[in-house]
């Protein structure tokens, strides 16, 4: 595993100290999640991909943040009843955080180092212009539900864009690849 990366330390949304290396041989998918946006459907579909591919050693790895338009303003145990209740998530969820700006986690200015593009990358950057949004310059993250896919290895090879859903064909296909 990318060293840096599996040292970075996380804290789950119950307070738990972790890093990566809690997740050695597993597919990662991370995503940047929030409760309130038009993309927070993607919990179910997310949710799905968790647990019909856990055994295969696949996880999901969901981070809330409150970056974009403020749509994640909840606690962490606000945004774990959420989720619980509204979406019956049972992939792992870490403490919020910030997943771009000054204030921008570790983790994610790894991320994004090791990953600049996106695919998927154009449309919903195009849609939330043409809404007076502004938006992240590339690389940082666009909007919530930006999703990030880690080998067994560590390494990050895939970043698509957050308007894309984990059932897209080119997602499940690169999955598919690493399990």
């Amino acid at each position: 595993m990318n060293k840096h990366l599996q040292d970075i330390r996380l804290k789950t949304i119950n307070g738990q100290e972790v890093t990566l290396k809690d997740y050695a041989g597993k597919v990662i998918v991370i995503v940047n999640v929030a409760s309130k946006c038009g993309l927070t459907p993607q919990y179910s579909s997310l949710e799905r991909l968790y647990r019909e591919h856990a055994e295969e050693g696949l996880v999901v790895l969901g981070f809330p943040a409150n970056d974009f338009r403020e749509q994640e303003p909840g606690t962490d145990q606000q945004i774990a009843e959420f989720c619980s209740a509204e979406y019956q998530v049972t992939f792992p969820l870490f403490s919020k955080i910030a997943v771009s700006g000054a204030q921008q986690h570790p983790l994610y200015g790894a991320l994004i180092s090791a990953r600049p593009t996106t695919l998927g990358e154009g449309v919903m950057r195009q849609r939330l212009i043409d809404f007076g949004i502004a938006v992240n310059s590339v690389p940082e993250v666009l909007w919530n539900f930006e999703k990030f896919l880690i080998s067994r290895e560590g390494e990050v090879v895939g970043r698509f864009a957050p308007d894309m859903d984990v059932s897209d064909a080119r997602i499940q296909k690169e999955i598919q690849v690493l399990l």
